[in-house]
């Protein structure tokens, strides 16, 4: 069967099951890429909320390697032609916490794909749910959005505005400065190898981008880390929606809305646009 012919709606019920122990040196290692030097993990501990990321990654042998530095399409997710591939969003909720050192399953199942035109070319969207146990506890349970998408043109540079960020009265502000040492750490812990993130000829020359990517998954984290240290009361659900991307060109913010129950949270560029929004719900 030609690509042409392929059935991507035939993967949905596709399923994987892994296990994994939970172990303290990725914890340790996230803590100093994000430069946390006050926050102590032994194990016993619990994992901060969405630190399940650091586990259960894909580890196709360089045999199965793409020239982009993704793995090679198909197996448990449909094998989708169009090169360029993107965690788009995710919405998770946290039932229970993860204990550090102890051994977890996930659980995971194809339960969408679709096609779709847009002004940007063919678009496929596949979304994946995930369930996390630990000791007979359901402590995670997650859809994540892949969309796959055809190559576009030149990406411009954002032009830095005077008066970002903006519209942050009462909010809590961080600002972040990317560079490429922030970006290898995050590619090493995650074990993504995708060569937009760090080898900057090919990001610019093949890809068409300004500069390295800053990793959607990365801003997600750096939101719930904000609303970790700032909003004193645990973090039970959170979702996320990736909208534009973000390079390590200039530097960025963190924004956090608290209000009762939820923190709304965004990502904005140094231009003043919103590049990630997301929504915390507290317990």
């Amino acid at each position: 069967m030609s690509e042409k012919e392929v059935n991507y709606s035939d993967w949905i019920g596709s399923k994987e099951e892994r296990e994994e122990d939970i172990v303290l040196t990725p914890a340790h290692a996230l803590l100093a890429t994000l430069d946390d030097t006050t926050t102590v993990l032994r194990n016993g501990d619990k994992l901060p909320p969405l630190w399940h990321w650091l586990f259960f990654l894909p580890r196709a042998p360089m045999s199965q390697i793409g020239g982009d530095g993704h793995p090679k399409r198909g197996g448990f997710l449909p094998p989708v032609a169009l090169p360029r591939r993107m965690f788009a969003g995710a919405r998770m909720t946290f039932p229970d916490s993860l204990i550090i050192g102890r051994p977890a399953t996930r659980k995971g199942e194809v339960i969408a794909v679709s096609e779709k035109k847009g002004g940007s070319g063919t678009l496929v969207f596949v979304t994946v749910r995930y369930r996390i146990e630990q000791d007979g506890r359901l402590c995670v349970e997650e859809e994540q959005d892949i969309v796959y998408r055809e190559p576009g043109g030149k990406v411009p540079a954002p032009v830095p505005a005077a008066d970002v960020p903006r519209g942050v009265d009462g909010a809590w502000v961080k600002t972040v400065t990317p560079d490429p040492v922030l970006l290898f750490r995050f590619s090493s812990l995650t074990f993504n190898s995708h060569r937009i993130h760090y080898d900057r000829p090919y990001a610019m020359n093949e890809e068409n981008y300004p500069g390295l990517m800053v990793h959607g998954p990365l801003n997600a984290m750096l939101l719930m880390d904000l609303c970790r240290n700032r909003a004193g009361r645990p973090v039970v659900g959170y979702s996320f929606r990736g909208k534009a991307p973000v390079f390590d060109l200039n530097p960025y913010h963190l924004i956090g809305r608290p209000s009762g129950d939820k923190v709304e949270l965004e990502v904005q560029g140094p231009d003043g646009a919103s590049c990630m929004s997301a929504t915390a719900e507290l317990g």
